[in-house]
């Protein structure tokens, strides 16, 4: 069974000249323990079908299964993470990653165990007492990594997290991510503008289309594990990387008086 399915699902906006359709009756599988990132150009659907499956936002029409039950509403068993890191300023690391353990009624000793493990796993081991503020972009997410981690959560849904950050950290957190997925194959959906991040971290890349939102092509991608460096400089990286940007920017233009 597919870990999430959306079936046909649509979504609509008002807008000045009438209806905007973000989502045309979409329809994917998700396999249980699958990497898949999505990329597409701007209006094409991408984080409106990521907050659709988080239960942020309601389809119109059609519907979201996770291990064939519907979706509705947030639940813990669907780690989100965002752009923004989302940190309560006035928590430390430890303490933002215990918060939903908290919210769930875990006993401190355990939410505490759980929660300096996974600061640990996301190598912020040495700053487990320290506030937001202190931290750089990179180690912020980590944070947000391991507060979605520490409910244990059967599918992680990323919009973008890596998106404002500078490239190098930006390429050591692509690794840390691809490093802790390979220890437990944890479902993954991964919303992306970055071509090469689309193509390094996947088993498939899905590529939208805009105006209505809409699934254009899916790339199996055949690279090995684990992913290193010699792979992201490779032929086999340089072709399947012209495959996916051809299939995004080489794409017919928005019919006519639609909007992105």
């Amino acid at each position: 069974m597919p870990a999430i399915e959306f079936d046909s699902v649509h979504r609509d906006f008002p807008a000045k000249a009438g209806t905007f359709v973000a989502l045309d009756h979409v329809s994917l599988t998700i396999e249980d323990g699958e990497f898949v990132t999505v990329v597409g150009p701007s209006g094409c659907g991408k984080s409106t079908l990521l907050n659709i499956a988080a239960g942020l936002l309601d389809a119109a029409d059609g519907a979201v299964l996770l291990d064939g039950r519907p979706v509705r509403g947030p639940s813990p068993e669907r780690g989100v993470i965002f752009q923004q890191y989302a940190l309560f300023p006035w928590m430390t690391v430890r303490e933002n990653v215990e918060f939903g353990l908290k919210i769930a009624g875990v006993g401190r000793a355990e939410r505490r165990a759980t929660a300096l493990r996974m600061i640990d796993i996301v190598g912020l081991a040495d700053f487990a007492d320290h506030l937001p503020k202190t931290l750089s972009g990179g180690m912020k997410q980590r944070c947000a990594i391991a507060r979605a981690y520490a409910v244990n959560p059967k599918v992680l849904l990323m919009d973008e997290p890596f998106g404002a950050l500078d490239a190098l950290t930006r390429v050591r957190m692509q690794d840390s991510l691809l490093t802790t997925w390979s220890r437990d194959r944890r479902t993954v959906m991964f919303i992306t503008h970055d071509v090469d991040e689309a193509v390094y971290l996947a088993n498939r890349v899905v590529i939208m289309a805009a105006a209505p939102g809409r699934i254009h092509q899916i790339i199996p991608i055949d690279l090995p594990h684990p992913r290193t460096e010699e792979i992201r400089l490779s032929d086999r990286f340089g072709d399947l990387r012209r495959q996916v940007w051809n299939a995004v920017y080489h794409q017919p233009l928005p019919a006519e008086g639609t909007s992105p």
